[in-house]
């Protein structure tokens, strides 16, 4: 058999290797880590101060590499507690109501693989409610007993649907790699015998 007939009877299986490469985009599975999740959300205008930032990671994190601040707008840091951290979650409790704003979260994060991931993005509180005063003036009716307080501080986490899916996109990927490269054996030791 000749060399041309066998590269022609080969394209096919390269062709096919090579869209596969091209077509199915990498994953995070298989690179570093990253931000997968945020509460507040990137952008996010709260109409409540947050009780706590909560930041979700699609690796676990090191507990002792990893920093959460809130700053307001002109970078002072607002109080906080030490990142508590349960696997890919690192969480601060925010120690004073924010007010009227925009905050910057920043993250600096060790993953267990050892591979740092810094970040940071930006989020407003926008209570409507008026501001307290420290001392009622006389003139001021007294409050009622049936004020109503509104839930939630802060907008639930987002779902980063897209980070469950790749990985499955990155098996199925790989698997049709594999099986091309073994194909192209099998075709190859064949012509041979």
């Amino acid at each position: 058999m000749s060399t041309v007939t066998t590269r022609v009877r080969l394209r096919p299986l390269l062709v096919l290797a090579a869209l596969l490469l091209v077509l199915v985009p990498g994953t995070p599975a298989w690179a570093h880590n990253a931000l997968a999740e945020a509460s507040p959300a990137k952008g996010a205008t709260l109409k409540e101060s947050p009780a706590e930032v909560r930041l979700r990671f699609l690796q676990k994190l090191d507990p002792d590499h990893t920093t959460i601040t809130v700053s307001d707008a002109g970078g002072a840091k607002m109080a906080t507690s030490a990142p508590k951290v349960n696997g890919a979650t690192g969480t601060v409790t925010v120690g004073e109501p924010l007010a009227n704003g925009v905050y910057t979260v920043a993250y600096q994060v060790v993953s267990t693989d050892g591979h740092p991931v810094k970040g940071s993005y930006e989020f407003t509180v926008d209570d409507p409610a008026p501001p307290v005063s420290a001392a009622p003036s006389e003139a001021a009716p007294a409050p009622t007993a049936s004020a109503t307080t509104t839930s939630a501080a802060s907008p639930p986490l987002l779902a980063a649907e897209e980070s469950s899916n790749t990985a499955v996109y990155g098996l199925v990927a790989g698997i049709a790699v594999a099986l091309a490269a073994v194909a192209t054996f099998l075709f190859i030791r064949r012509r041979k015998a």
